[in-house]
């Protein structure tokens, strides 16, 4: 019995080994097929033309995003004041504490 499932496991874990790896590239394929590329604009059979453009200025659902923390318990945008952080960059001057600029 021990010398058979030390035949068998192999031939079983390769064989799952081989079942995920399909499902993987199955995944990734429809993945790649999600992103519109300039040859598949209407192209036939590519389910493309039958989804509505999307604007370029706009997220890839074509809906204005709003995140959660910017709306009050109304579900309105908030009118207060919001804290920003501003980070310097290296190419900008020093700011030197008498400068009037």
């Amino acid at each position: 019995m021990n010398a058979l499932l030390s035949q068998l496991f192999p031939l079983l874990y390769g064989a799952c080994f081989l079942a995920l790896l399909w499902q993987a590239f199955k995944v990734m394929g429809q993945g790649f097929k999600a992103i519109p590329r300039p040859g598949d604009q209407g192209a036939a059979g590519s389910g493309l033309a039958s989804q509505p453009q999307v604007q370029p200025n706009s997220d890839r659902t074509g809906r204005l995003t709003i995140h959660p923390e910017l709306l009050d318990a109304d579900g309105q945008l908030t009118q207060e004041d919001l804290l920003t952080v501003r980070f310097s960059g290296d190419n900008e001057q020093p700011a030197v504490p008498g400068d009037p600029s």
